[in-house]
């Protein structure tokens, strides 16, 4: 459990080359690690943190305390979340959440992607960081209307910063609205914001391992852009292995491998993106 937000359920456990189901809504299942053999041949067991109901740790807490401080502050960003999926339903706005480590280009895949739709949709962007604005500066220098939520020390957007946010913006009836989520592949993943997809990116600078490592993220994920694929012929990535990962993890994922810089794949994330926003005025109603 994060110790700022309280983050931490439904997680995801990795073992092998099997993908353990939780045996309870809610219950993660405990791994321990394999032991290893040092060049002295001492067996050494990893250290496990994230065991036990709680699925996390925190100096002085029991897990039965962190559990109840998790579903408390869940339950109340869950809250939040079903006001602001009810609003997005209600005008026809197609949100997504779009998560990743530090450095995986979604600003730079925002800005693209803004240009490229060149006016063809009405659309809002919230950027989150834990400080500065350059983020939603860039997005403004390309016409869009553009609101920074600064977290502090905060590790992700929650549903009630995006509810403000969302009134601020007067987003337009049938519209996209673009949620640019804290660079962070842990914290984002256990809180919705009402959205309709998360969409994860997984630049080809980062691991293959990188959906295992993170699995959360990636199982709550609806799409997997891997992004800045204009450098695979100068780098020693798995492309074919990320995409098995990521499937090992979520057998459903949509992947497009993209290049924000060359245009590779760009035409199949906006169709993506048009036939979501088509798929949300449709299923409008008040």
């Amino acid at each position: 459990m994060c110790t700022t937000c309280g983050c931490g359920s439904g997680q995801t456990l990795i073992g092998g080359h099997q993908l353990k189901p939780r045996s309870k809504p809610g219950v993660p299942v405990q791994y321990r690690a394999p032991a290893t053999k040092t060049a002295h041949d001492h067996i050494h067991e990893a250290m496990d943190f994230g065991a036990g109901p709680a699925g996390a740790h925190a100096p002085g807490l029991s897990q039965a305390r962190m559990v109840r401080i998790e579903r408390d502050i869940l339950s109340k960003n869950d809250a939040y979340a079903g006001e602001n999926r009810s609003y997005f339903i209600r005008h026809g706005i197609f949100a997504l959440n779009l998560v990743s480590s530090p450095g995986s280009g979604k600003t730079t895949l925002l800005v693209k992607s803004i240009n490229a739709l060149n006016g063809g949709l009405p659309l809002a962007v919230i950027e989150g960081d834990q400080q500065t604005d350059n983020d939603a500066a860039r997005i403004r220098a390309t016409g869009a209307p553009a609101l920074q939520i600064n977290t502090g020390k905060g590790c992700h957007l929650d549903a009630h910063m995006v509810g403000q946010a969302i009134h601020q913006l007067h987003l337009q009836d049938d519209s996209l609205l673009l949620i640019e989520n804290v660079g962070n592949l842990v914290c984002p993943a256990g809180f919705d914001l009402g959205e309709a997809h998360k969409v994860a990116i997984l630049s080809v600078t980062e691991g293959e391992d990188k959906p295992l490592k993170y699995p959360d993220m990636f199982r709550a994920a609806d799409l997997m852009l891997l992004n800045k694929c204009d450098l695979l012929p100068y780098l020693d990535f798995d492309a074919a292995l990320a995409e098995e990962n990521a499937r090992r993890v979520n057998p459903q994922i949509q992947i497009i491998r993209i290049s924000a810089t060359t245009g590779e794949g760009m035409e199949a994330w906006l169709k993506w993106i048009r036939g979501g926003c088509r798929k949300a005025i449709a299923a409008k109603r008040p």
